[in-house]
């Protein structure tokens, strides 16, 4: 064999053997892609509506809940069932229908608030959240018993006056107090009635057609009350001829602890921030249509306007800044979800991702309890969304139901 030609065969088997060791890499089967993560557990939902708080430290009380849409669940029914308003939770939710949400469909229900602005003292509302806060006394010390700091504050949703009834922004008191009222509608809501075809009587008596539902408070505004409903799924919502309702198991709590000369004071905040466990957190709500307030929206003005030098203070104590982007994001979508704003690399999908899930039941504690049934229409509740009048017919159909087991005890005026 020519001993010149060895090298070059030596080369071509070499190549040869390189050839089929790539081959052997090209034709091996790819690897299989990890499994999914495992799906976040399913825990007992928590309080939504009483709060401890340290008042000198923390000003934003619950925490963001996501659910899951299980039967024929609508979003009011899931609204009562976690004791937040209709709206509130439409606005955390875009993009679903309400009424056909979707079996299994992840819920995200905003039960983490930023206290407004305004004294830490009796009743005070929130008109553009469509929330109260009542932060009621400390009990009275026991000999020998020191004040840890701590006081409680309890939060429910509520209705308010619609456009054209508008629930007035100050501060009065409640004047007086009764159960099982009796109704006597005003000249200008009974024209109102009238002209749409609806004609209120003089005068409506305790029960189950009484708007004002079995508790009402007169505030020192005259015409103006705090009271119940018989119209339950109008709470959350400008629903109101300028008056403040609450769900009815929400009232009924609330009534004996709620002294006569109880302050109530009402703000109107779409933009609200508080301090919270180190860091600043923010919740932005829709501006009312009948708001002729110039609101800053670019994310610095509107930090500039609404945060207060003591929480200047705490951002520099902590030595962290406030994330303009991510405000700029909530102010675009306001979706009423309470969120840190201080924290590096937080969008509002990740933080909903680490969000608590929680099945979907009445928390323990609640103040409804799933007693009463107050099955209603669609139409019966777009009526009131829209402020007009109720349809006639009484009896919703089962398959056109819009709560799975809402109470239905009473309505404001």
């Amino acid at each position: 064999m020519n001993l010149s030609i060895r090298p070059v065969l030596g080369r071509v088997v070499l190549l040869a053997a390189a050839l089929v060791a790539a081959g052997c890499q090209i034709t091996r089967k790819a690897e299989p892609p990890p499994p999914p993560p495992a799906p976040p557990p399913i825990e007992a939902p928590l309080a939504t509506h009483k709060f401890r708080f340290d008042p000198k430290t923390d000003e934003v009380v619950g925490e963001v809940q996501i659910t899951h849409v299980q039967g024929e669940d609508t979003l009011p029914d899931i609204a009562r069932r976690f004791n937040v308003g209709y709206e509130e939770l439409l606005r955390a939710n875009p993009g679903v229908d309400p009424w056909l949400p979707g079996v299994g469909r992840a819920i995200v229900v905003p039960t983490q608030f930023v206290l407004p602005k305004g004294p830490r003292d009796g009743l005070v509302v929130n008109l553009a959240q469509l929330r109260v806060f009542y932060f009621p006394k400390p009990p009275k010390l026991k000999k020998g018993e020191v004040d840890d700091g701590m006081r409680t504050v309890i939060t429910h949703p509520i209705g308010i006056g619609k456009v054209g009834w508008e629930t007035p922004v100050g501060t009065t008191k409640v004047v007086s107090k009764q159960k099982n009222p009796t109704w006597t509608p005003p000249l200008s809501v009974r024209k109102e009635h009238k002209e749409a075809g609806d004609p209120l009587p003089a005068r409506v008596p305790p029960g189950p057609d009484n708007p004002l539902g079995a508790y009402k408070m007169v505030l020192g505004w005259p015409s103006y009350l705090i009271h119940g409903t018989n119209k339950p799924y109008g709470v959350g919502m400008r629903s109101s001829h300028g008056c403040i309702r609450f769900y009815p198991e929400d009232i009924a709590e609330l009534y004996d602890q709620i002294p006569v000369g109880t302050k109530v004071t009402v703000v109107n905040q779409p933009f609200v921030f508080g301090w919270h466990r180190g860091e600043l957190y923010a919740q932005v709500f829709p501006i009312l249509e009948d708001d002729e307030r110039e609101h800053p929206e670019a994310a610095e003005a509107l930090l500039n306007t609404s945060i207060s030098d003591e929480m200047r203070q705490k951002l520099e104590d902590h030595d962290v800044a406030v994330d303009l982007e991510l405000v700029n994001a909530m102010v675009k979508q306001r979706r009423g979800i309470s969120m840190p704003v201080s924290r590096r690399d937080v969008t509002i999908e990740s933080y909903l991702a680490e969000a608590r899930h929680v099945e979907n039941r009445v928390p323990e504690g609640a103040t409804w309890n799933y007693t009463e049934e107050g099955l209603f229409l669609a139409e019966e509740f777009e009526a009131v969304r829209n402020g007009l009048p109720l349809p006639k017919k009484k009896t919703a159909p089962q398959d056109k139901k819009t709560a799975a087991k809402p109470a239905g005890a009473a309505s404001g005026s």
